[in-house]
């Protein structure tokens, strides 16, 4: 039985997600129809949480070695001997596959004076790991393998030299870490992911785009941009024509798991523009121009949404063989979109297949990494291609750059890097010094430093 619906106060005036995915008798899948959203606290938020050190090293001791933190795809690793190394600020695990049904993951440093097994940001094979320092190696299993000039080390004991291990575990084709044995085990600690996921997955996908950004802020603050649209209509005007966002539902289900749902070809409650379906169409399908204005339009009667739809539904069943039957209109072309604590996005349905994440750079409060991951399904032959390698991006370079990527998505990408920048330099410039969030549209946010609050406060 589901747990009784909970709303916040303070919903948009007008029709909601459910109203318009819901219109003209279209069904929206069960598991989008449920709503959770609990009333909280309107307390302001110090933005001593993101600029203080003192504040960051706390989430460095008590919660990012607490949390299970996704590391890398099965696909990274598909044979026995091939590594990836994940690194969380200063902390590395090296992920590798040991046997063809097992991986195993271990602190990324070697046992004699600390180098780094493998260097940070890479991933291949390797039939053993050894320090390029001084030739200490293990087996792929962790077990000491070979110490040069043995004879000198008669206190170095087998038992006792063995590569420290980090848990592992996978959902969903998805690698995960964590560093504490007191965490849950993973399934529990995904709470409602597993079972909304069930027609969601990602095996027979794989990753077409993978950018890697270094942006200007803290990585909560930067995080937090994609957990709310509240600023569409000011930071991305030309988005707010044909994208719910002020009408977008939040779900928070857990400590752990909150999810957005935002609506497309559909105008903001913001609009003040009228536009047609047609135009609706045009502008969202605006990338191609084979497309707008000559091959697809919107019939009398029909929507915009139902046409994306469609045309989405005829490209994956005759590119890669997919039966996009059984997804309803929304799976198809809106954005639904899980945050799974402490720093994943994972969007679920079919049009929007991509895993947002953010990482501490280094040790650094202000910088932190993004990785912007697009998958695309494996061709109908079965082959499945390698994983696209990170393309890495500066501060001050353009998302634009990156070959494949869709022109519209770089754009506001961009937009989101100079709005963090100037976000960060007025946190430290605020004489107030804190935030105050708005009670349903920056609802997971709050939900989120909750769960963060409580990782810090625990004994």
């Amino acid at each position: 039985m589901n747990a009784p619906i909970q709303i916040a106060e303070g919903r948009c005036p007008g029709p909601s997600y459910q109203d318009i995915a819901g219109r003209n008798g279209r069904p929206i899948a069960e598991v989008l129809q449920r709503q959770s959203n609990p009333p909280q606290s309107d307390a302001d938020i110090p933005f001593a949480r993101y600029t203080s050190r003192a504040w960051f090293d706390l989430e460095v001791q008590k919660m990012w070695r607490k949390v299970w933190q996704y590391a890398c795809r099965q696909e990274h690793i598909p044979n026995v001997g091939d590594f990836y190394v994940y690194d969380i600020g200063t902390k590395s695990v090296l992920v590798v596959r040991t046997a063809p049904d097992e991986i195993k993951a271990f602190h990324n440093s070697c046992l004699h004076r600390g180098t780094k097994l493998k260097p940070s940001g890479t991933e291949g094979w390797s039939q053993d790991f050894q320090c390029p320092y001084h030739g200490w190696t293990w087996n792929l299993d962790g077990t000491l393998k070979h110490v040069p000039c043995r004879w000198d080390f008669p206190h170095v004991t087998e038992d006792r030299f063995h590569l420290p291990e980090v848990r592992v575990a996978t959902w969903n084709s998805f690698v995960f870490i964590c560093m504490s044995p007191d965490t849950p085990p993973l399934m529990d600690y995904l709470e409602v992911l597993p079972e909304h996921f069930r027609n969601w997955r990602f095996d027979d996908w794989y990753i077409h785009i993978h950018v890697q950004k270094e942006l200007p802020a803290n990585w909560k603050l930067a995080q937090e941009a994609f957990m709310e649209a509240y600023h569409t209509p000011v930071a991305h005007p030309e988005m707010t024509h044909v994208v719910g966002d002020w009408n977008m539902q939040h779900d928070v289900f857990g400590d752990h798991v909150s999810r957005d749902l935002c609506l497309m070809a559909t105008p903001s409650p913001a609009s003040k523009l009228g536009l047609s379906e047609q135009d609706l169409l045009d502008r969202m399908l605006k990338g191609d121009p084979e497309i707008v204005g000559s091959r697809i339009t919107v019939p009398e009667g029909k929507s915009a949404r139902e046409i994306m739809a469609q045309e989405l539904r005829a490209t994956l069943g005759k590119e890669f063989g997919i039966d996009c039957t059984i997804y309803t209109d929304a799976e198809m072309i809106d954005s639904i979109k899980y945050n799974l604590f402490p720093n994943i996005f994972i969007y679920a349905g079919v049009g929007f297949r991509q895993i947002q994440q953010f990482r501490p750079l280094g040790n650094d409060p202000d910088r932190c990494l993004y990785d912007h991951i697009v998958f695309r399904p494996v061709p109908k032959t079965g082959e499945r291609p390698p994983p696209a390698t990170p393309f890495h991006l500066g501060e001050d370079d353009s998302y634009s750059l990156v070959p494949g990527l869709d022109p519209f998505g770089a754009s506001v990408l961009d937009q989101d890097t100079g709005i963090m920048r100037l976000q960060r330099e007025g946190m430290y410039a605020s004489e107030k010094g804190a935030e105050t969030l708005s009670r349903y549209q920056e609802s997971r946010i709050r939900a989120f430093e909750d769960t963060l609050e409580k990782y810090i406060n625990a004994e």
